[in-house]
């Protein structure tokens, strides 16, 4: 994967802010102002990962209008080459600059079974794959290709259909993963915050009342490795969580991962807070 201008700006940002944190180690804040150095060299991978899955929807959408242009031209005649060449400068969003591509590619002579896999690599979609495989195998072995590309046409509308249908049945489930996990960081933050200083309270009590012969055994908990392990608790359950939220939206664990940047920065940002207030 190719790293574009914006997302190396974000990385030396974010390098010099974790140069700097360290000379706060020690201090409550080292925790906050490293964890933001993390999250500015994240932002511009986590923005690049949004707009690829937008362009993706995008070209799924303009390749069934493309491939429902083409049924239209093919059973007016015209054969599938000549068609393509002639619905090239239709608008098509990002897919446009693919599609003409191909008209051109089939303008010099190239063959349209290589044309077709030469923009099937270039749009890397599985579902556009898929069809355009099926419309290179229709080409080469002849028949009604008119009624090819309508099936092919109709199943791209299909999958586009049940892929929706899905995420709409979701979305509730995403609400209540949501829900969940920031129930899950309010208990972990009163125990940390809350319950944990009253334990280790009751256990210097204890260990001075034994030093006072009264009897009374216990040891102090160690505060700094409690609120490490805490920490690192809403990290893991926040970075899990948001892939599971992922895979049962959008069926793609890859789709989970905004869904954890969401909720490990909710969860870092909450935690970071109440440690600088409460100290």
């Amino acid at each position: 994967m190719e790293i574009t201008k914006i997302e190396k700006i974000g990385l030396g940002i974010a390098g010099g802010i974790i140069l700097l944190s360290l000379l706060l180690i020690g201090k409550s804040a080292f925790f906050f102002i490293i964890g933001m150095g993390i999250v500015i060299g994240s932002v511009p991978f986590l923005f690049s990962s949004i707009k690829e899955s937008k362009e993706n929807a995008e070209r799924e959408e303009m390749f069934l209008e493309f491939t429902r242009n083409l049924v239209e031209s093919v059973k007016a005649g015209l054969p599938i080459s000549k068609s393509i060449i002639n619905v090239k400068d239709k608008p098509y969003g990002s897919l446009s600059q693919h599609v003409q591509k191909l008209a051109n590619q089939i303008q010099i002579g190239i063959p349209l079974s290589e044309a077709i896999q030469i923009l099937s690599n270039d749009v890397n979609n599985k579902t556009i794959a898929r069809a355009l495989t099926l419309i290179g195998q229709a080409e080469k072995a002849g028949g009604d290709i008119g009624e090819i590309l309508e099936a092919v046409a109709n199943s791209v509308s299909s999958t586009d259909k049940l892929k929706k249908e899905r995420k709409a049945a979701m979305s509730t489930l995403v609400v209540q993963g949501y829900i969940i996990f920031f129930v899950f960081l309010i208990i972990i933050l009163v125990m940390q915050f809350k319950v944990m200083p009253m334990i280790s309270g009751i256990g210097n009590i204890g260990t001075v009342g034994q030093a006072g012969g009264l009897g009374i055994g216990g040891t102090s908990a160690d505060s700094t490795e409690i609120s490490t392990a805490f920490f690192y608790l809403m990290m893991i359950q926040g970075f899990f969580s948001g892939l599971i939220i992922g895979q049962l939206s959008e069926g793609k664990l890859k789709a989970g991962m905004k869904h954890s940047f969401i909720l490990m920065f909710s969860a870092f940002l909450m935690y970071s807070i109440i440690k600088l207030i409460v100290g």
